[in-house]
């Protein structure tokens, strides 16, 4: 990614939650809750898969978690935790958990509740699920926009990993794009259907999200990440069209490249889902320097030879393997192959990351996964 062709082509997938839950050997609320949990997980399954790289794609946790628990209950294949401030986190076995209140409802605050001036920064994956105006877990007051917005235990699993590995593998940590921060807290219907009804108000949220989508990657960088990236899921035809990709994501996103960039010269890339095909060309616009996902058929869009072409080496690319249909439901074989031929199109002169094209889903055999590494040992030593 930053010295140009190496050796062979690079491996590293994002794994599904779930698939760490089900497959590191570690219980998954710990997981979830603990940031020297995860990093045990996510060195684990990298050094079991031959990865060169790690996503901390969690933020740390409050080592104080278990004191605010109430009680855990088991049901079926899944576990509730009953939290003293009367919330609840339903967890799946092999699925992200999700925060409640008892009467099943979710924290959504309607636009005409949201002053912008009180926005910094939208965590999805908050052990108490996302709140406004913002408060960190178990919180009384809202953390104020600006500097120490962020507690200080939010960066320990990067430090955790950075700690053990750094020097082995490629550690890379995740800020949501301010679209898709907007997503999460207003919910998907009423954020897109406020793009029509109230795009200056909108507007005026994503710039204060992109303030602190900054200062995060800021942080996570000082704490030793090697790369960052922008997690920007919401933001392929499915959702928007280029037109309002265009309006609403492009300018916040190309802010916070430019952010980052001005205080540190890492790779900073852009993962977006599904189809995308049709805007290869705006996402460049944003200034990043690679593209991750690429999703093929039947899931997404991409024809890997010509976004290579396409992108003519000035982007990096990972991506384009279909984890569903070769990953999850294939052989070892099926996956190796399907691997050689990602290969052959875009190793050639650098610039591609071997990798499914979204995250290994949760029930993918291991063994399936182990076969990526392979490939690239026999498939994309250089020179090809």
């Amino acid at each position: 990614m930053r010295l140009g062709v190496p050796d062979r082509v690079p491996v590293m997938c994002q794994l599904a939650l779930g698939h760490y839950f089900l497959h590191s050997g570690l219980p998954a609320l710990d997981i979830w809750h603990s940031s020297e949990a995860f990093g045990r997980a996510l060195i684990t399954l990298q050094q079991r898969y031959g990865f060169d790289g790690i996503l901390v794609n969690l933020p740390g946790r409050d080592p104080r978690w278990r004191a605010y628990v109430e009680r855990i209950e088991s049901q079926g294949d899944r576990q509730i935790i009953h939290w003293a401030n009367g919330l609840q986190t339903v967890a799946p076995a092999d699925d992200n958990p999700h925060v409640i209140h008892t009467d099943g409802r979710r924290n959504f605050p309607s636009l005409a509740d949201i002053d912008p001036q009180r926005l910094f920064y939208v965590e999805p994956h908050d052990l108490t699920g996302i709140d406004y105006p913002y408060r960190w877990g178990f919180a009384v007051e809202p953390a104020p926009p600006g500097p120490g917005f962020f507690p200080p235990w939010h960066f320990d699993t990067i430090r955790y990993v950075v700690d053990r590995v750094g020097d082995e593998v490629s550690v890379h940590s995740e800020v949501f794009s301010p679209f898709s921060q907007a997503m999460e807290l207003l919910d998907f219907m009423p954020a897109l259907l406020a793009l029509k009804k109230q795009p200056d108000k909108v507007k005026a949220c994503l710039r204060a999200l992109t303030e602190g989508t900054i200062a995060l990657a800021v942080g996570q960088l000082e704490a030793g990440a090697h790369a960052v990236l922008i997690s920007s899921a919401f933001a392929g035809a499915g959702f928007l069209s280029r037109r309002h990709y265009s309006e609403f994501v492009l300018p916040y996103e190309a802010a916070v490249v430019a952010g980052i960039k001005r205080r540190f010269q890492v790779p900073v890339y852009t993962h977006t889902c599904g189809r995308i095909g049709d805007r290869l060309d705006l996402m460049e616009q944003t200034g990043t320097d690679g593209i991750d996902t690429l999703d093929p058929p039947p899931l997404g869009t991409v024809d890997l030879a010509q976004a290579k072409a396409q992108t003519a080496g000035r982007l990096f690319l990972k991506g384009n393997l279909d984890p569903v249909n070769t990953l999850l439901k294939g052989h070892p074989n099926d996956v190796l192959a399907a691997a050689r031929e990602r290969l052959k199109i875009a190793a050639p002169g650098g610039g591609y990351i071997l990798s499914t094209a979204c995250s290994v889903p949760p029930h993918t055999p291991p063994a399936n996964v182990a076969v990526l590494r392979e490939a690239a040992e026999r498939f994309s030593r250089y020179p090809l």
